[in-house]
């Protein structure tokens, strides 16, 4: 299906399934790290009565993950750019399989919120780096159909880890998914130590021009753009809950019910993302799409009462922009920042989390002291910065292609 990573080392491929099992490794590893980040959604109940504590403070175990991987994730993409990212990867796959064995022993809540921390740290060095391999290993034409595949490993992880650990909380111990989550991450490692190609490390002669991205406004401005629209569409998925409490008066497991629309389509954007960026051309003007279609599914949702069948359609869409557009601008992002990918991948998930973080405090409270259009103001903000920087952007890419094809033509 693609082109084999070992053709960075001068070679033809020798094996044609190498790529797909490759593929499938790097999606299980994103999968592992998804339903670990998310599983403690429907588990904070029982780790708090096990350590003894309230269901605020064993909140914690899921912000001390957050805020380790938000702060890590620059400095661990530095470090990447530097080093073998194969080992890199590998190692962190190590350590995260560790850190949840030891989590399942933890003595004291203090100790497993220092856990969660390590844990945070290792996912911080998986995401970028799967991201980054991708882009090294997969030719620049099917790298957002690769990007989508590898996605939907984090969109399946999502989207079951809570279920599968709900289950495993309530038939077996809170331990279980812990255990689970440690021995698919040692499965992964073994298998990922015979099939993931070499890689070495980073070329030295490139070293001396890492760490110039940053005056670049041609990176700057889709890692903007997708800090905002993404993480203004993730606060605003955040609060969706909320708003179908207020409006329909929805218990939890209706509601849980009902935004499961939204991870049918964060799949399917994964899926659709390849063929999004065909029918377009270029990433650029796919995301122009999608923004699009994220703004106004967003809009709706928030400023008009809906249906059931219309809120469950406006989740769908909602859903699949953020599905389609996660691939397309990782790609843009890899190929703008060349050797200082692994740095740039993982800012941007850094960008994400601030801007998760920054919009929902406010919205919450626009939310509950005035209303959802005023909550909507936070959110429009953010994805109105996004559309406008991601249509700029789509210009000038538009522009300069077709300058360089005017260009060749008086050649």
């Amino acid at each position: 299906m693609f082109d084999s990573p070992s053709s960075l080392q001068g070679r033809k491929p020798s094996n044609p399934q190498l790529n797909n099992r490759v593929l499938m490794i790097l999606a299980i590893s994103v999968f592992l790290v998804g339903a670990t980040e998310f599983m403690l959604s429907s588990m904070l109940r029982p780790l708090a009565d096990a350590f003894n504590t309230t269901t605020v403070n064993a909140s914690w175990l899921v912000a001390s993950y957050a805020i380790a991987y938000a702060v890590s994730a620059p400095i661990l993409g530095y470090i990447s750019d530097r080093i073998d990212r194969r080992s890199l990867l590998l190692l962190a796959l190590l350590a995260f399989s560790i850190d949840g064995a030891a989590i399942s022993f933890a003595p004291t809540f203090e100790v497993a919120v220092g856990l969660r921390v390590f844990g945070g740290i290792a996912s911080a060095i998986i995401i970028p780096t799967t991201f980054a391999l991708i882009s090294e290993w997969v030719p620049r034409m099917n790298q957002a159909k690769a990007m989508g595949i590898l996605m939907l490993g984090m969109t399946a992880g999502i989207a079951f880890g809570p279920a599968l650990a709900g289950i495993l909380t309530e038939e077996i111990s809170w331990r279980a998914p812990f255990t689970i989550t440690s021995l698919g991450c040692v499965m992964v490692f073994i298998v990922g130590f015979y099939i993931l190609p070499q890689t070495g490390k980073q070329p030295i002669i490139c070293q001396n021009r890492t760490g110039r991205w940053y005056r670049k406004w041609l990176v700057w401005r889709p890692l903007v753009a997708k800090g905002c629209w993404n993480g203004s569409g993730v606060a605003a998925f955040l609060l969706s809950g909320e708003i179908l409490q207020h409006r329909f008066g929805y218990d939890a497991a209706e509601i849980g019910m009902t935004v499961t629309a939204f991870g049918l389509g964060l799949g399917l954007g994964n899926l659709g993302a390849g063929i999004l960026k065909k029918k377009c051309r270029r990433e650029e003007l796919s995301l122009v799409v999608v923004t699009t279609v994220l703004m106004l599914s967003v809009s709706i949702f928030m400023l008009v009462t809906l249906s059931v069948f219309g809120t469950i359609i406006c989740l769908v869409a909602w859903g699949a922009a953020l599905g389609a557009g996660a691939p397309s601008s990782t790609v843009i992002l890899a190929e703008r920042s060349a050797q200082d990918k692994g740095t740039v991948l993982s800012f941007a998930e850094t960008m994400n989390n601030i801007v998760i973080f920054a919009a929902i405090p406010l919205a919450s409270l626009l939310l509950a002291t005035q209303g959802t259009k005023e909550a909507y103001t936070v959110i429009a903000f953010g994805l109105g910065i996004g559309l406008l920087l991601t249509v700029t952007d789509a210009i000038e890419a538009v522009r300069k292609e077709a300058t360089s094809k005017i260009d060749e033509s008086f050649r």
